[in-house]
C-alpha cells in the first residue's frame, strides 16, 4: 500500500470513530441508549494503526472500551448504533450493548466488560491456530489496568512457553479508572519486566497512527519470524471520564493541563495534517469527512426507527438451564 493510500485508510477509520462518538455525546443524555459508554476519544490512532497493520485472517479480542476497535475493524455503523439503542438490528440484537460488541465475520471474536477476561481467550485462540497448523495471528487489546490482573501474567507466561502467535496490545492511559499506575504497582517499569519473557517488546508514546502502523508491522514480523508472542505498549490520553460522555477534570485525580498537552497531538489532527502534506486539498478532506458524517447520521436515524427485539429473542444464543 502506498503512503497516500495508507494515510487515507487510517484517517477514514479514525474519523469514523470520532464522528460516531460525537453523535453519541450529542444524544446520550436523552436516556434512550440504555448502555454504559466507555468512550474511545484519544485512542483512535492506536486502533486504526494496529488494525490496519494486522494480516488478513487475524483474529482480535478487546475490552469494554470497544467502540474504536469495533469501528476500526468493521468500518460499519448500522449494527453499531442499533446495538447502542437495544434494537433487533444490532450486533447482538440489542442484548449486548456497548461493552459486548463483536463481529466474527470480520475476525472480532470477543469483547467483555470484565477486566482482562479476553486475554486468556486470545491465547487459547492462538493455541488452536498452532494446533491446526494455521499461521494466523491473534491480537488482544486491553488497558494498562488489566496487567494488574493475575490472568494477564498467566496468559503471557503460557504464550511465551508455547511460542504462540499472540500480539498483546496494551493501550496505556496510565489510569485504572481513577487510580494512577504509581500507587497500584510495586515495580517501576512494566516493559522491563515483560522483556524478561520470551516475548518481543515494542513501545511508543506517539498518537500518530502511521507510526503505530509501522510499529505494529514490526511486531507482526517478529511474531512470524521468531515464533513467539509480541507485546505492544502504546500510550495515549483518555479525553473523557472513565465511563460516560463528560470531561472529569474537576474530580481531582488528573488536571486539564495534562489533557491540553496531549490534545496538541490529537490523532485526528495529525492524520489530517499528513493528508495536507500529501497534497490532499482542504476541499477533498472536507468531502471525505462529510461522507463519513453522513454515514454515521444515517446509521443513527436507522437505529432510532428500528424495532426492539421480540420477547422470543430473550434466550436465543444464550446459555441457560431449563427448569420445570
Amino acid at each position: 500500500m502506498n503512503r497516500k493510500k495508507l494515510i487515507l485508510n487510517l484517517f477514514k477509520k479514525a474519523y469514523l470513530i470520532r464522528a460516531t462518538e460525537k453523535l453519541i455525546i450529542k444524544h446520550y443524555d436523552n436516556n434512550e441508549m440504555k448502555t454504559p459508554m466507555h468512550m474511545s476519544m484519544g485512542e483512535e490512532g492506536i486502533v486504526s494503526g494496529v488494525c490496519t497493520a494486522l494480516p488478513k485472517n487475524s483474529r482480535t479480542f478487546g475490552t469494554y472500551r470497544s467502540h474504536g476497535l469495533y469501528l476500526a475493524i468493521t468500518q460499519e455503523s448500522d449494527k453499531f448504533f442499533a446495538e447502542m439503542y437495544g434494537k433487533v438490528t444490532g450486533v447482538l440484537k440489542g442484548k449486548g450493548g456497548s461493552m459486548h460488541l463483536l463481529s466474527p465475520a470480520h475476525g472480532l471474536l470477543g469483547i467483555s466488560a470484565v477486566v482482562g477476561s479476553t486475554i486468556p481467550l486470545a491465547v487459547g485462540n492462538a493455541f488452536a491456530n498452532v494446533y491446526l497448523k494455521k499461521k494466523d495471528i491473534t491480537a488482544v487489546f486491553f488497558g494498562d489496568g488489566a496487567v494488574d490482573e493475575g490472568v494477564f501474567w498467566e496468559s503471557l507466561n503460557i504464550a511465551c512457553l508455547k511460542g504462540l502467535p499472540v500480539l498483546f496490545v496494551c493501550e496505556d492511559n496510565r489510569y485504572a479508572v481513577h487510580t494512577p499506575w504509581q500507587v497500584r504497582r510495586g515495580y517501576k517499569n512494566l516493559v522491563n519486566i515483560i522483556k524478561q519473557y520470551n516475548c518481543s517488546v515494542f513501545e511508543t508514546d506517539t498518537t500518530d497512527a502511521e507510526q503505530i502502523y509501522k510499529l505494529t508491522s514490526r511486531a507482526v514480523s517478529s511474531i512470524q519470524k521468531k515464533h513467539q508472542p509480541a507485546f505492544l505498549h502504546l500510550k495515549y490520553y483518555r479525553y473523557l471520564e472513565h465511563v460516560g460522555i463528560h470531561e472529569d477534570f474537576n474530580t481531582g485525580y488528573r488536571d486539564k493541563l495534562e489533557f491540553m498537552n496531549w490534545q496538541k497531538k490529537d490523532p485526528i489532527k495529525l492524520l489530517r495534517n499528513k493528508l495536507k502534506e500529501l497534497k490532499v486539498s482542504d476541499m477533498e478532506i472536507i468531502k471525505l469527512e462529510e461522507g463519513i458524517s453522513k454515514q454515521v447520521t444515517e446509521s443513527f436515524q436507522n437505529a432510532k426507527s428500528a424495532s426492539f427485539p421480540d420477547s422470543s429473542e430473550l434466550l436465543k444464543n444464550t446459555f441457560y438451564e431449563k427448569t420445570n
